[in-house]
């Protein structure tokens, strides 16, 4: 019988983090300890102010559709945020909420690539990044990002890199999975290479900008003659600890806002409405707690990065943001997934493979620091433990 799935679905892929999470949890439900360093989400709870907005707007009867693009004064407040942190002139009529971040990559993709287009992205990178590209008929152009660079790009390789096919940009500031950040230099210098080049679009990802350790985001949005061709993906999730609320949201020129909306319109319909008004409270509320997980996530950073590079064979930059980071192991003579179930079958942490996150992330693996610091000192001892028992095995 012939296959009924369409030839499609093969060339999308998933997250591998999420397949490694399952695994660990098959083997914590067998009762082995298992440090959890491979999901990027932040293990603090939602505020207890928003989870109340978001309650009380379940019992005010917000459990309807509400407008496709998202409630207006949840726009407004988005655009007035970021107007102000982003450094751009937002207006509300060009936000689009959606439910996640994911269906602003997966949107743009659909609106403005056809078959053949050609899209630069960040490799490594978000691997739904490549995988939206070629399910919308794109060709994917990697875009380096090494260790030996910082993981800064590669500004000769990024001009060589475009073509009379090239139609998006993607650019995720600070990264998953490297945690590091763009220099105002870097934004500046690929926006002088893109700024004769108006076909070409700009999607950029920028939901870690709050958590941003040393320096600071600067949005190619800002640039100069760019605003209107940058789609901004922003969001709830990882600022205020609100991944399961599922909500997130595009910034974009009318004309982009309008065809999202249109796909928006076709597809989830709308937001939840009850989440809108809980992230209403989110923006309009007192920001503490960002600090606060901020602050935590820099120690918890700085510690895991200081213990990694005392650990023989392992090399590890300091994560800038997020709360990534991206330790090089290519010393051990040994692919980066065979690493990984080693070390969680062996030792029981978990953690995410760098070819996950594309091809330029061999020798490496990701460690989300999204964990209390008594479980991530636990993860260290296991990680060195494994790093001499494979250095005796050579």
């Amino acid at each position: 019988m012939k296959n009924h799935i369409a030839d499609r679905m093969g060339l999308m892929h998933t997250e591998s983090a999420f397949a490694i999470m399952a695994e660990a949890n098959r083997l914590a439900a067998q009762g082995r300890s298992v440090i959890h360093c491979e999901i990027g989400q932040p293990d603090f709870r939602t505020p207890a102010h928003i989870v109340e907005a978001g309650v009380a707007a379940l019992r005010d009867g917000y459990t309807g559709y509400t407008p496709t693009a998202g409630y207006p004064e949840l726009r407004e407040a988005i655009a007035e945020d970021a107007s102000r942190r982003k450094r751009i002139k937002a207006s509300a009529d060009e936000v689009v909420v959606v439910p996640g971040g994911k269906p602003i990559m997966f949107f743009t993709m659909l609106m403005l690539i056809n078959p053949g287009d050609e899209v630069i992205y960040p490799n490594p990178g978000f691997p739904i990044y490549e995988s939206c590209i070629k399910f919308t008929g794109g060709r994917p152009v990697p875009m380096p990002l090494l260790d030996t660079n910082d993981f800064r790009v590669d500004l000769d390789l990024f001009k060589k890199s475009i073509t009379d096919k090239t139609k998006l940009v993607i650019l995720n500031n600070p990264s998953n999975p490297t945690g590091a950040l763009f220099e105002d230099s870097d934004i500046e210098a690929m926006a002088e290479i893109l700024k004769d080049r108006p076909d070409i679009y700009i999607l950029a990802d920028e939901i870690y900008d709050q958590l941003v350790f040393e320096g600071r985001v600067t949005s190619i949005a800002s640039m100069p003659g760019f605003k209107d061709r940058t789609i901004i993906l922003d969001g709830f999730s990882k600022t205020y600890a609100m991944t399961g609320w599922r909500l997130g949201y595009g910034i974009m020129n009318t004309e982009l806002a309008d065809q999202v909306t249109l796909l928006m319109a076709n597809s989830n319909s709308c937001a939840a409405a009850f989440t809108q008004r809980a992230a209403l409270t989110a923006l309009k509320g007192p920001q503490d707690s960002v600090t606060e997980m901020r602050e935590a996530f820099r120690e918890r950073g700085q510690y895991v990065v200081n213990a990694l590079n005392q650990i023989d064979g392992i090399s590890c930059r300091m994560a800038r943001g997020a709360f990534y980071a991206f330790p090089n192991i290519e010393s051990f003579g040994m692919d980066s997934k065979s690493f990984c179930q080693r070390l969680l079958q062996e030792e029981g942490v978990a953690a995410a493979w760098g070819t996950s996150f594309g091809s330029y992330g061999e020798g490496h693996f990701r460690i989300s620091f999204a964990n209390s610091l008594d479980n991530l000192k636990i993860a260290v001892e296991r990680i060195a433990r494994f790093a001499e028992r494979l250095q005796k095995e050579r």
